[in-house]
């Protein structure tokens, strides 16, 4: 299975047992956000909150020992609405969440190995819109290919 394919599913099975976290998003955790026609645009089709999986940068690991690529990718929190989602404080929660989650975790991956996973930074904004929270998680995964 293609390295980044195979971690973003590990991923996905992870942030899917966070109690905490499903109990704030339910199951809306998406490679592709379900969308609708909306004056002659595609919007988003799908209640607020949820997560997405967003860019995916992959390059060869050059070490003697393994075969193996490091993968940069980002998993995006949108949030709007009354109450927490008003502010950033709901967007801010589920990105603490998705991190605590995934930074330095142990996945099992189907056809390769995860050798190491981090999370980078996390960005806060508010979208043009000016109503939608946005956070942006970034991690690095160095995944040995078999």
């Amino acid at each position: 299975m293609e390295p980044s394919y195979d971690l973003q599913l590990a991923a996905l099975n992870k942030l899917r047992e966070v109690a905490a976290l499903t109990a704030i998003v339910g199951n809306k955790i998406y490679d592709r956000v379900p969308e609708k026609l909306s004056g002659g645009a595609l919007v988003p089709d799908v209640a607020s909150p949820y997560i997405s999986f967003g860019p995916v940068t992959s390059a060869p690991v050059d070490a003697d020992c393994i075969d193996g690529e490091e993968i940069t990718f980002q998993i995006d929190v949108w949030s709007w609405g009354s109450g927490l989602a008003y502010g950033s404080v709901q967007a801010r929660q589920i990105a603490g969440l998705v991190k605590k989650a995934l930074h330095k975790a142990d996945l099992d991956l189907s056809t390769n190995a995860l050798v190491s996973i981090r999370h980078e930074m996390t960005r806060i904004l508010r979208e043009s819109d000016g109503v939608t929270n946005h956070a942006a998680i970034q991690f690095t995964a160095t995944v040995e290919t078999l």
